[in-house]
């Protein structure tokens, strides 16, 4: 329901103002805007979580190459160490005979 109201205002030199107001009863209605920013926001969410995951991945992965790599130079020192043990080895046999 609505009611108009006039309201008429005279000031000392003889103006008058009048001013109309209409005032309802029913609950104003939005536009929409706020299920529009809840899905944006719902969006921005789902994609954080994406990247996030896919940074993750890739952090693992960064790490088990490093794992590898030291893996690999260990492997190498130690071969190195056969050879050398192995070179002492034909020194001594040398000096020997």
């Amino acid at each position: 329901m609505a009611e108009e109201r006039i309201t008429e205002t005279r000031t000392p030199d003889g103006n008058t103002h009048t001013t109309h107001t209409v005032v309802t009863d029913e609950p104003r209605r939005s536009g929409g805007s706020g299920w529009v920013m809840a899905i944006i926001l719902l969006v921005a969410a789902i994609a954080a979580i994406v990247v996030f995951t896919q940074m993750g991945g890739a952090e693992v992965a960064k790490d088990e190459a490093i794992t590898d790599a030291a893996n690999q130079v260990g492997e190498a020192a130690g071969q190195v160490g056969d050879a050398a043990q192995d070179a002492g080895e034909a020194v001594g046999d040398a000096v020997n005979n």
